[in-house]
């Protein structure tokens, strides 16, 4: 069978130990569970930045991913409004000032 087109939604969220940002995670994985039927979370990443005095800052992060049934060429405009209302929601219910949520494309061997 021939590979499958599909989008993968990945959403990059701070783990700051706040009750706040738990309820936040929660929401989104079990956006993606009802929505997509699933997610995969993988918690204690580290992620570097500079920050503005040029010196280099950490923070821990939780990646929450689903694979979507949707083509990503197909439906890009879809995909794009769905994850600006992410972003939108993300920001709204933390203390963030960005919030990075990454679409791309993957193959599945269904």
């Amino acid at each position: 069978m021939p590979l499958s087109k599909r989008a993968r939604i990945e959403i990059y969220l701070p783990e700051t130990g706040k009750s706040s940002y738990a309820r936040l995670h929660s929401a989104f994985e079990n956006e993606f569970l009802h929505t997509f039927g699933g997610c995969t979370v993988i918690k204690g990443i580290k992620g570097l930045y500079l920050g503005s005095d040029g010196k280099t800052d950490f923070d821990r992060i939780s990646l929450l991913y689903a694979d979507t049934p949707f083509d990503f060429d197909d439906y890009f405009e879809e995909l794009s409004d769905y994850t600006d209302r992410l972003r939108e929601a993300a920001l709204e219910a933390s203390e963030e000032e960005s919030v990075l949520i990454v679409v791309h494309e993957i193959y599945h061997s269904l």
